[in-house]
């Protein structure tokens, strides 16, 4: 493993040299060899450079999982530009907050892509922002000679001299997105933690089911190969079949995603064990996982360990990692120990905070730094944690999620993970709502296993109840949705069912 580069760059050279003829993406029919992606990259790099694309200039893209999409992110970092990848689900209200915060010079998109106009709305936005250029890239990015490019961007002996390359936004549980500033060296970190946890090898075929524009998209799809040698499927799309399909056909051994990913996957492996046979892990973020799918998936493929979880944030991606030997209870539990160089520390409040070379330089709004840091300079991460002996971490819940029923302490968490135990539970979430008598209700929105029969609030209590939890946490109200809103990180956006609930 590479794991000693300084700039991503260095890094796409390093395995070129090594491993020139092994495959590094799998799209659609198309494969990329690392000697091909080098090449990819370069023109790519000269054909952005004659657009006026050079170091420190703010290009925010927005591509769906593309093997393009790849190529932007190499010929970005060969020119040291600072780029910032958006989620395709972004609108106006997002992008133009975006460009106008980070002062965008260009903005790459698709023309149309998933019946959105993007080209459109790039329009609209550089209308408003000036000096922003916009750039159409369906399937194809600018090309031009290599020979053209200025030198590459060096890279610095002491991690605390990186630039700043790279911007990423939350894809947030709440309205409005923060730009979180990270350096070549600060998102590798998360991906060498994974690897190293995870004992990727060469011979390794990761599926991308994150949207490629998220962290661990790229982190999967770009940075683990290009560290490992191993290979990554691109999924332009995810849907449950065709991960199916792209697991068998290509004998995938890393089935990445998040839990809402592993519950879908889990359907699949039962009907279709034969698909599943060369899965040797379910690595799992974005979000807990309630204890059970790591039980169920170990058995639904017993070629696999079951779910491997990483921990991260934005603003410091996987910073705790599985590995792949730990006992079940961990798997089970938790989201993984410490990667290389990270300090965890849980407050007073309970609060998790964190230290190490993943954490950000700070956010593009630098006002908002104060509260994301403690005075001695450790991350809030914003959730509860303990530890188990053998230092897993095991998320509790959100420090903004705990509902205070009559002066008691309730973990939207803890009820959750009861709920998913209830055999007519498909997905659940649990929230306080405002209420006169008690401070706050204790409410669950509940997605059905079956719709034609859906669980009453009396199944649900019943089921707490022989489980043996307390009166307390028992939810007093029930909510049944057809669909649980999650966003591309698989988390559960609060405040949009928040939002949702009619006074009793």
């Amino acid at each position: 493993m590479f794991d000693d580069v300084r700039t991503v760059w260095e890094l796409i050279e390093r395995r070129a040299e090594a491993s020139p003829g092994r495959v590094m993406l799998h799209d659609g029919d198309r494969t990329t060899t690392f000697a091909q992606y080098r090449e990819l990259v370069e023109r790519a790099a000269a054909g952005l450079h004659a657009l006026g694309v050079a170091a420190g200039v703010n290009v925010s893209w927005q591509l769906p999982t593309w093997t393009e999409s790849a190529v932007l992110v190499g010929a970005l970092c060969r020119l040291g530009a600072v780029q910032n990848p958006m989620l395709p689900i972004y609108r106006y209200r997002e992008v133009s907050f975006i460009a106008k915060q980070t002062g965008c010079r260009l903005l790459i998109t698709p023309s149309e892509w998933n019946r959105f106009d993007y080209a459109a709305l790039a329009g609209q936005v550089a209308g408003e922002v000036d000096g922003m250029a916009t750039l159409v890239a369906d399937r194809r990015v600018p090309q031009g000679d290599p020979a053209s490019l200025p030198p590459p961007p060096a890279g610095c002996d002491d991690p605390a001299d990186d630039p700043v390359r790279w911007i990423f936004y939350t894809s947030g549980t709440t309205a409005e997105p923060k730009g979180a500033r990270h350096t070549d060296r600060s998102v590798l970190a998360g991906a060498i933690g994974y690897a190293k946890k995870t004992r990727v090898v060469e011979d390794d075929i990761a599926l991308v089911a994150f949207p490629f524009t998220h962290v661990g998209g790229i982190i999967i799809g770009v940075f683990t190969p290009l560290l490992t040698g191993s290979a990554a499927v691109l999924m332009e799309a995810w849907t449950p079949e065709a991960s199916t399909e792209l697991i068998a056909k290509h004998g995938v051994t890393l089935g990445n995603g998040a839990p809402a990913i592993h519950t879908a996957l889990l359907a699949q492996a039962r009907a279709h064990p034969e698909a599943y046979r060369t899965i040797r892990a379910f690595p799992s973020g974005g979000s807990t996982k309630p204890p059970q799918l790591h039980d169920d998936l170990k058995a639904a493929v017993p070629s696999s360990v079951g779910i491997t979880s990483g921990y991260g944030m934005t603003e410091a991606p996987i910073v705790s990692q599985t590995a792949v030997d730990a006992p079940d209870e961990s798997k089970r539990l938790g989201e993984g120990t410490p990667t290389p160089g990270v300090e965890f520390r849980v407050l007073d409040s309970g609060e998790l905070v964190v230290k190490g070379p993943q954490v950000m330089r700070g956010y593009v709004d630098a006002s908002l730094d104060a509260e994301a840091f403690t005075p001695d300079g450790w991350l809030r991460t914003g959730d509860t944690a303990r530890f188990l002996d053998d230092g897993t971490v095991v998320i509790t819940g959100r420090i903004k999620d705990i509902i205070i029923r009559k002066g008691e302490n309730v973990s939207a968490k803890e009820v959750e993970d009861v709920l998913y135990g209830h055999a007519k539970v498909a997905d659940v979430a649990v929230l306080g709502i405002p209420d006169e008598e008690r401070g706050e209700m204790v409410v669950a929105f509940v997605v059905p296993a079956d719709a034609a029969d859906p669980p009453t609030l009396d199944d649900i209590a019943q089921h707490c109840r022989s489980v043996g939890l307390m009166t307390q946490k028992i939810p007093e109200r029930l909510e049944i949705i057809d669909v649980m809103p999650r966003n591309p990180s698989g988390k559960v956006p609060k405040h949009e069912l928040r939002a949702r609930i009619v006074p009793a």
